[in-house]
């Protein structure tokens, strides 16, 4: 007899939710290893979907910034927003995982650009919109640039002022209209610890 099993769609969701974290972690613990000085950095942001009239929004994340040459560093982070739009009818969620290189021609300013993998969930209002939509999460690569500029508070620990601009594919949606352009600004404020 042969019993066939099959994963459920949202216990399928979390364990790619799950793996993503271990990976972003995995990097993180390679990047620190590898780093010859490495800044563990905690920020919390604004961000602002460029389609749409929705208010600036909090965000959260935490990065590892690590020295491949004296004027090159790279980044591994994880971080989260949350926003409403159509009025209400969905949140959007996001948590994306991202790697970056930021060029440093002097010791207090940086920019570049870098690669994201983000992870996206659509929860529609079913009061109003009825069980004919069903919420779901999405997953797809990015690009951003950005900078930002060091202030050092004491030898191991510096105030960090960031932002980027990130860009995504255009997003298909259940409500009108149906296209929608998921770009958005992120401006970030944090606080790195050298070690």
């Amino acid at each position: 007899m042969h019993v066939q099993t099959r994963v459920v769609p949202e216990a399928a969701g979390r364990v790619k939710v799950a793996l993503l974290w271990l990976l972003a972690a995995a990097a993180l613990a390679v990047t620190a290893g590898s780093a010859r000085g490495a800044e563990l950095i905690p920020s919390v942001g604004m961000t602002k979907s460029v389609d749409g009239n929705a208010d600036a929004k909090m965000s959260g994340g935490i990065a590892l910034r690590g020295d491949l040459l004296p004027f090159l560093k790279d980044e591994i982070a994880v971080s989260y927003r949350s926003e409403e739009q159509s009025g209400g009818l969905v949140r959007t969620r996001m948590w994306p995982v991202t790697a970056s290189l930021w060029l440093q021609p002097v010791p207090m300013i940086y920019g570049g650009a870098g690669v994201g993998w983000y992870n996206t969930t659509y929860d529609y209002d079913q009061s109003v919109l009825g069980s004919a939509v069903k919420d779901e999460t999405k997953q797809q690569f990015g690009v951003h640039v950005g900078g930002g500029m060091r202030v050092p508070l004491a030898p191991a620990v510096a105030l960090d002022f960031g932002g980027r601009y990130v860009m995504l594919r255009d997003q298909e949606s259940h409500l009108v209209p149906d296209h929608f352009n998921p770009d958005f600004w992120t401006a970030t404020l944090g606080l790195g610890f050298h070690f």
